[in-house]
């Protein structure tokens, strides 16, 4: 009991004082300039995220759902959207593609590298795992749809040479997202919210009390406006870094989507280990979901505002590898069930796409 006491207490200082550290990095860093402070801000923003990811955690278990998923979906695109907006605003012809780059790379890691991961871990240690299907393909049908329409078909559409939408279009497929999005929501949490719960699992979590929420509210806006402080002190220097390396432009976004997908990645993570799959695909197809729902009509309103380009297409290597792994993500997990064979065939799928963007 007393290990236990010490953890919570432990888990809870970090989650308040990560935001406040960021804010001390930044404060500092605004004063005095050093090598060091780069390396100390990034350190700092993985923390703010995990922490504005906890907080928002926190909230959702007590204001319940749809709108405790809302609320972390949110929370996460806010993340997710400054992080972008930084580097867009810090100027240069690719950061036109960030956006894209971005989304795409959230998507790729989700169904590959988390659901392979986790799958594979899951069959190391289970050897056949099963889930709800009808709650997998409902996710699935929803992330090919919006996957397609914010990534494919904007390079075959007429009234602007590709891979762009004209403005009318752009406002119209990021409300067709939002739409998409927000059935998906209502669908999982309200109207078939057994379809996305595993036979025998039930809520392993104490409701927080209402002063934690509230505490965890005001610790969340914290983190998230010093997460928005250090992503704009970071991005230029960022795209300086990558710049001086020779790294390719699309590599910011996949940097991006991997600081995004950490909490929940790890959350999946643990799920398939202690035999809870579906909560899995739940945690990270969701995120893949709520990334692309949320993020791109969001970058979407901020590009028309400020008068930024905003490029969507992806181009034919990357779609043939997308249309593959959409592919075979929905016949591995077509069964329900799985088994170490997919996870490994999806690893590979993801070895291919980090391959690829190093050596195009």
């Amino acid at each position: 009991m007393n290990g236990l006491l010490a953890n919570v207490k432990s888990k809870t200082f970090w989650v308040m004082a990560a935001p406040l550290v960021g804010c001390f990095i930044f404060v500092y860093h605004e004063l005095f300039h050093g090598a060091m402070w780069p390396f100390l801000s990034s350190i700092a923003l993985i923390g703010s995220v995990l922490s504005a990811v906890h907080h928002a955690d926190v909230i959702a278990h007590r204001i319940g759902e749809p709108f405790g998923a809302l609320m972390l979906a949110l929370a996460v695109t806010c993340i997710e959207v400054s992080l972008i907006v930084s580097l867009m605003l810090a100027g240069g012809p690719d950061t036109t593609l960030l956006a894209r780059d971005a989304v795409f790379a959230t998507v790729m890691i989700v169904l590959n590298g988390m659901v392979g991961l986790c799958i594979f871990i899951g069959g190391l240690k289970h050897k056949e795992q099963t889930f709800t299907l009808q709650g997998v393909s409902a996710t699935l049908i929803v992330l090919v749809t919006i996957s397609v329409l914010t990534l494919i078909l904007p390079n075959y559409t007429k009234t602007i040479v590709g891979p762009f939408y004209s403005t009318t279009q752009l406002i119209y497929v990021a409300l067709v997202t939002l739409l998409l999005y927000g059935t998906f929501v209502y669908v999982q949490n309200v109207l078939h919210r057994s379809d996305f719960v595993a036979k025998g699992d039930k809520p392993n979590f104490k409701k927080p009390s209402f002063r934690s929420a509230v505490w965890s509210g005001v610790f969340l806006f914290l983190c998230l406006g010093t997460v928005v402080l250090l992503a704009e002190m970071l991005a230029p220097g960022l795209k300086n870094w990558l710049t001086a390396a020779g790294a390719p432009p699309s590599l910011s976004g996949v940097i991006i989507a991997c600081v995004v997908l950490l909490p929940e990645g790890l959350s999946a993570l643990r799920a398939a280990r202690s035999n809870h799959l579906q909560k899995s695909f739940n945690l990270s197809l969701g995120s893949a979901i709520a990334s692309i729902g949320l993020t791109i009509p969001t970058v979407a309103f901020v590009s028309i505002s400020l008068g930024l380009p905003l490029t969507l297409g992806i181009d034919a290597e990357a779609t043939v590898l997308f249309l593959l792994s959409l592919f075979i993500i929905v016949l591995s997990l077509s069964t329900g069930k799985t088994t170490i064979l997919q996870g490994v065939v999806l690893l590979i799928l993801f070895s291919i796409y980090l391959f690829t963007i190093v050596f195009p």
